[in-house]
């Protein structure tokens, strides 16, 4: 008899401190969790707040496609059917810029009949921050 009682004490004591130690590590976690995902849930909501504040605000975006020096006389003179020379090549991108900062370089397309520009390089955060400098 005292070694049934034994056999019982034993799997009840090593069933209890398995269900004790795995639900309570278990409880911990999933309050962790649940804490985890609140903080995240308010940060998502600061950032969302955040970017609704300049979500409105209004920017220069010029697509640039060469540039020229010339005399007055000489734009003076310019009337329609006029050539005026770049200082870009064909088949070089063209610039985006964003309130005259370099943001992209792209290439021109045509949709609908209407000019577009497909970007291929997009700046670098490095090199954007540069050009604020400058």
């Amino acid at each position: 008899m005292a070694e049934d009682t034994n056999q019982e004490e034993d799997p009840v004591e090593d069933e209890g401190a398995g269900e004790g130690e795995g639900a309570g590590e278990t409880a911990v976690e999933e309050q962790e969790g649940d804490t985890n995902q609140e903080e995240g849930g308010k940060a998502d909501e600061v950032k969302e707040a955040n970017l609704d504040l300049i979500l409105d605000i209004p920017l220069s975006v010029t697509v640039e496609l060469g540039r020229s020096k010339m005399l007055i006389n000489d734009l003076l003179q310019l009337g329609q059917g006029s050539v005026v020379e770049l200082t870009k090549l064909v088949g070089e991108p063209l610039e985006v810029l964003v309130n005259d900062k370099l943001v992209a370089r792209g290439e021109v397309v045509v949709v609908n009949e209407k000019f577009g520009v497909r970007l291929t390089d997009i700046v670098t955060p490095m090199e954007r921050v540069k050009s604020l400098a400058t």
